[in-house]
């Protein structure tokens, strides 16, 4: 049995101490919040779990795999989180022939379907959509929740909320904490989202999304609750949203609410930009009350502008990345923490 020391109760320090904790390994996840936090990246309403990558078969098939998953997470944990309920993304009509391809050498199920049977959502023009099948949304509140309550009930595992990091000996292993004390582990994987920068070097970069949620109308409700999750939308192909259902509001975004941040404090932007974009993403914008605007941040690797792995030290492991990509790839951050944990034992 390995011990393993995860700092972060997002959704990858947690899904990684359900992985580690169901491989026989003691885990302690310590947070400068509750857990869950309501104020980590992780904690939303949603996150699209997608696989399709034109142009790159064997990424589609990895993605593919990653449903899979959570799939089998959702039976382990109990609770309902994963709404099946598919992903569109808009595509230039005459590149389609691509797409296809790459979906029958991944195995995955895809249709295209004409913009009309999309009557709320605006796609550009000479788009078609492309709806993956065997995709949808996590509902995140309830997977952070869920996996929360598994860990409760294990007796390998510790949960200390509220105990802030405060410096990181990488050679030792070791965390310290605000109340003076410290952790030490066999493993140890620093999840902290937008905070991991300020714990260790890591090369990141710091987003911050502007995010409208809205309600739709009476009549339109029923169409929304089988409505799929939508990207590449709207008349510049920038726009993605989340369909409401199962208590969520509709929340929609863009490439163009999005910017580089220095701090975590910068002052909020003017909301009339994200407001305007209502109208370029759906047909009849009028008709949706905005029930809130909000700003967000997400961090990715510098290098590679998704979730990869940092290594800040020989049995350290540091992931700064957060938002769609965070969520949809916890389980393979999980899966290479097992194997650390599982070769420090062997050794």
């Amino acid at each position: 049995m390995s011990v393993v020391v995860i700092a972060g109760a997002g959704v990858t320090g947690l899904i990684t101490a359900v992985r580690c904790a169901r491989a026989g390994h003691r885990v302690t996840v310590v947070d400068r919040g509750p857990i869950p936090n309501p104020s980590s990246s992780s904690f939303d309403q949603h996150r699209a779990i997608r696989a399709l990558a034109p142009g790159d078969a064997a990424a589609t098939r990895t993605s593919a795999a990653l449903h899979r998953r959570w799939l089998r997470l959702q039976a382990l944990l109990g609770g309902q989180f994963y709404r099946r309920i598919g992903v569109v993304t808009g595509w230039p009509a005459d590149r389609t022939d691509d797409v296809v391809d790459v979906a029958r050498r991944a195995d995955i199920t895809i249709s295209l379907l004409d913009p009309n049977t999309l009557p709320h959502i605006v796609l550009p023009a000479g788009y078609v959509g492309v709806r993956e099948t065997d995709a949808g949304v996590l509902l995140a509140e309830r997977v952070l929740h869920a996996a929360t309550a598994w860990l409760r009930r294990h007796p390998a595992v510790t949960l200390r909320p509220w105990r802030e990091v405060v410096a990181v000996d990488t050679d030792a292993t070791r965390l310290e904490l605000d109340d003076g004390t410290s952790l030490t582990g066999e493993v140890m994987l620093l999840a902290t989202g937008a905070w991991t920068g300020q714990l260790v070097d890591v090369p990141t970069i710091l987003h911050r999304q502007t995010t409208v949620y809205l309600r739709p109308p009476d009549d339109l409700r029923a169409w929304w609750d089988r409505a799929p999750s939508a990207g590449n939308i709207g008349a510049d192909a920038t726009g993605w949203l989340m369909p409401p259902g199962a208590g969520t509001l509709l929340k929609l975004s863009s490439t163009e609410l999005c910017r580089d941040a220095a701090t975590l404090t910068e002052p909020n932007e003017d909301r009339t930009a994200a407001r305007q974009y209502i109208d370029r993403i759906l047909t009849d914008p009028h008709r949706y009350t905005v029930a809130a605007i909000k700003q967000c941040h997400y961090t990715v690797d510098a290098v590679t502008g998704c979730g990869a792995l940092a290594q800040p030290g020989p049995a350290v492991w540091a992931r700064a990345a957060t938002g769609g990509d965070g969520f949809r790839t916890a389980p393979l951050v999980a899966d290479h923490i097992v194997e650390l944990a599982a070769a420090g034992l062997a050794a």
